[in-house]
């Protein structure tokens, strides 16, 4: 039962960097490939910041600046270069490993010894119903966040410039900048999933990024699928259903690994999950083709 809880707070602590992808995806309407590098930003800003001793109420707001300045750079390198935004995140991430590596210093950094969020704001004695509260509070507080943001008139200017960027732009909209406050809002909370995670774990490591946004783009298709088969519309129980994907790919996996599946399959399990979740919209079977 353990093992299952386990993979219930990992995906819960991984809740910010689903809401991120789901901010990309499904309301820019393009991949953010940056949310590779800024996840595994994040988690070393956060391990450089415990190793020197730093307040948590310093490292965290660091974290999220970070990863927002890493958004913010695939932004301009699409707005100002017009590079493919497509190709701006991959070089982004790209460039984001060799930072990471220099501000680690190495590959890997144990946090077992240092305070972190889940032991320093205690909440319950033990341990997973601590981490429990403390995730699900900050769940909470960030869905509420993007509920309020994407119904003002600003957030409904953030989803047009998904919808119908030419129409947006022909109306005076500066589509431009959207682009670089929603890259910076979704990176930023990417990096705070990856603080999240190296916090739980207790380690944080360079190559932690790798294939994280296929794992947010399967709980997103996961999420779109019960959206579609029950017809949600308030923005609250998608962001909802969101993070119910998460949690639901990451008992998945969990299932999986009880079974008795190599490790060394996750990945190609993975890639099955992200197949299916992506193939089950358009199966349709709860509308009139099948």
């Amino acid at each position: 039962m353990s093992f299952y809880l386990a993979a219930v707070l990992q995906a819960l602590c991984l809740g910010p960097l689903v809401l991120g992808v789901y901010l990309t995806m499904k309301v820019f309407r393009f991949p953010d490939i940056t949310a590779d590098g800024s996840y595994t930003l994040g988690a070393v800003v956060t391990a450089i910041g415990l190793v020197n001793g730093w307040s948590l109420w310093w490292c965290i707001p660091l974290v999220v600046l970070s990863g927002a300045i890493a958004g913010i750079c695939s932004a301009w390198i699409h707005n100002r270069i017009k590079v493919n935004l497509l190709l701006a995140g991959i070089l982004v991430m790209t460039a984001l490993y060799s930072v990471n590596l220099s501000i680690l210093g190495r590959s890997n950094v144990p946090l077992l010894q240092y305070g972190t969020l889940f032991n320093w704001l205690t909440v319950f004695r033990t341990s997973d119903s601590n981490t429990l509260i403390i995730v699900t509070c900050i769940l909470c507080l960030l869905i509420s966040f993007m509920t309020y943001l994407l119904r003002t008139d600003f957030g409904l200017a953030m989803r047009a410039t998904g919808d119908n960027e030419q129409m947006l732009r022909a109306l005076g909209v500066n589509t431009a900048r959207m682009k670089w406050i929603g890259l910076a809002i979704a990176n930023g909370l990417v990096a705070l999933s990856g603080s999240l995670i190296a916090q739980f774990q207790g380690f944080a490591d360079v190559n932690m990024g790798i294939g994280v946004m296929i794992t947010g783009l399967g709980s997103v298709m996961i999420a779109e699928s019960v959206v579609l088969l029950f017809g949600i519309k308030r923005i609250a129980f998608v962001l909802l259903a969101v993070i119910s994907g998460m949690v639901l790919f990451q008992l998945i996996l969990a299932f999986s690994l009880s079974l008795g599946i190599n490790p060394v399959m996750l990945k190609l399990v993975t890639a099955l999950i992200v197949l299916l979740a992506v193939s089950i919209p358009q199966l349709r079977v709860y509308g009139k083709r099948f």
